[in-house]
């Protein structure tokens, strides 16, 4: 598996060298839509200079924070997506015969996937450190790592959850469509703002609080007035993490035992 997903990234690595220009596309892409949502969110925080206790650098940190576990996800795990199509278009049963695990193969479908928007995040993330002014000690380079792949893990289990359930209902776009917008749309302001059950929603059923904002409230020495919860669970990203995607991938696994394809 380690030799085969070596070839997958050198594939990726050679589409890229080979069509330079629209690396550069996506790149500028990637730049103009966080720039525009750092500039919206800049925008909303020129109208309300505090918002509920977080000024514009420290949910610069927040928003950072997120990007970069999700554009982590992005780089490595976003052919997860693509399972409805392959179910819908009656591809995916050639996973089925091949002697690898079928979730590993559907990852590592060339797909032209570079890590542009994981630099890109790394940078954003580094800037908004500085800026928000966290004390960048040895608990901060020992936990932000592990948290920035705890939050891509949550982004992979959830975005797994979904792509599973399309073995039962074929065309899951619209649920999807739910999903991806409750993440990028709520994870750019503290959950301390919304009404209790869009709290307890981000916390417990779908965790994406715990990509940015438990984090960024242990590292600003901020109090969670969201949850009420003391501010180390921040901590616990990284094993959330890894909970979503053993369940997800329990999950993953029933789904298979009841594929029966479309058919096609």
């Amino acid at each position: 598996m380690l030799t085969a997903y070596l070839q997958y990234w050198r594939i990726n690595v050679l589409t890229m060298l080979e069509y330079r220009a629209n690396f550069f596309m996506w790149f500028g892409f990637t730049i103009i839509y966080h720039g525009v949502a750092l500039a919206a969110l800049y925008v909303t925080m020129r109208q309300f200079p505090s918002m509920n206790g977080w000024d514009f650098r420290q949910m610069f940190f927040l928003y950072a924070l997120w990007m970069t576990g999700h554009e982590l996800h992005n780089a490595l795990f976003f052919n997860v997506v693509t399972v409805p199509d392959y179910i819908r278009e009656g591809r995916f049963d050639r996973f089925l015969v091949r002697p690898l695990d079928t979730l590993f193969q559907v990852l590592t479908v060339p797909q032209q996937n570079v890590p542009d928007g994981l630099f890109l995040g790394i940078v954003t993330l580094a800037v908004a450190t500085a800026a928000a002014g966290v004390h960048v000690d040895w608990l901060y380079v020992l936990f932000v790592p592990p948290i920035v792949a705890g939050g891509a893990l949550i982004d992979l289990g959830i975005s797994l959850v979904v792509a599973t359930i399309s073995f039962w209902f074929i065309r899951v776009d619209t649920l999807r469509w739910v999903v991806m917008s409750l993440e990028q749309d709520f994870t750019r302001y503290p959950i301390s703002i919304y009404t209790r059950g869009v709290r307890i929603v981000l916390t417990y059923v779908l965790p994406f609080a715990f990509m940015n904002y438990f984090p960024a409230t242990f590292f600003l020495q901020k109090s969670d007035s969201g949850m009420h919860l003391n501010p180390q669970v921040g901590l616990l990203t990284p094993a959330i993490g890894l909970a979503w995607l053993a369940v997800s991938y329990a999950f993953w696994r029933v789904g298979l035992r009841h594929y029966q394809g479309t058919g096609s």
